[in-house]
């Protein structure tokens, strides 16, 4: 019986391994459709987000059938409340990669100055979080929650330097505000996608120590 449970819990992490690089691969290319005003990649990013959400459906009923077989001990436990917990992280930055891909589709290109390159470096660092935040939980490396945290920081002070751009535009006379919002939009996703990044690292943190870094 228990032999069973394990080899569950061997699919459990494999499949939130693949969904955690696939949500990896859609805000890469996201962000690839937006720098390049790729309309076809956008819209192969939104058609993509069921994808998404059919992997949480998959992972949530493998995870709650491994509490229902067998009482769990207490690692078994973790593991499964921190994929409970991570599924719903990763679904909601598949989410922000769909949203950035819809704006995306109805704005005019991006114009190459200092807030186009602060968008860029806030991009790349949210992907790194998310990339890192998964392969801390596939080789239980702790070290990485930390580089998360400290990236996360950075990512919020990148989005205030975009807000601070962005409110200076509007004070422009030839500003379109409606295009000013989606580069705040897309900004703001790109900072929720580091907070998320940054819970998901967290619950790893959980599923190894029992210790959660809001408690």
């Amino acid at each position: 019986m228990r032999n069973k449970f394990d080899r569950e819990l061997d699919k459990l992490n494999g499949e939130l391994t693949e969904m955690g690089e696939l949500i990896s691969e859609r805000i890469i290319d996201a962000i690839s459709a937006f720098k390049h005003k790729d309309l076809e990649k956008a819209k192969m990013v939104l058609e993509g987000d069921d994808e998404v959400n059919e992997m949480e459906r998959i992972i949530e009923k493998r995870a709650l059938k491994l509490l229902l077989q067998q009482q769990p001990v207490a690692s078994d436990l973790r593991l499964i409340s921190a994929a409970l917990k991570m599924i719903t992280d990763m679904e909601r930055i598949g989410d922000h990669a769909a949203d950035i891909a819809e704006i995306t589709l109805s704005m005019p290109k991006f114009t190459k100055d200092d807030t186009f390159d602060t968008i860029m470096q806030m991009a790349a660092l949210s992907i790194e979080m998310v990339k890192e935040s998964i392969k801390s939980f596939v080789t239980g490396d702790l070290s990485l929650v930390d580089n998360i945290r400290e990236h996360d920081d950075k990512v919020d002070a990148y989005f205030n330097e975009v807000k601070e751009d962005v409110i200076k535009e509007f004070k422009s006379s030839d500003t379109n505000p409606e295009y000013a919002v989606d580069v705040l939009m897309i900004a703001k996703y790109l900072e929720r996608i580091g907070d998320h990044a940054e819970n998901i690292s967290e619950w790893v943190e959980f599923s190894i120590t029992g210790k959660h870094s809001n408690n």
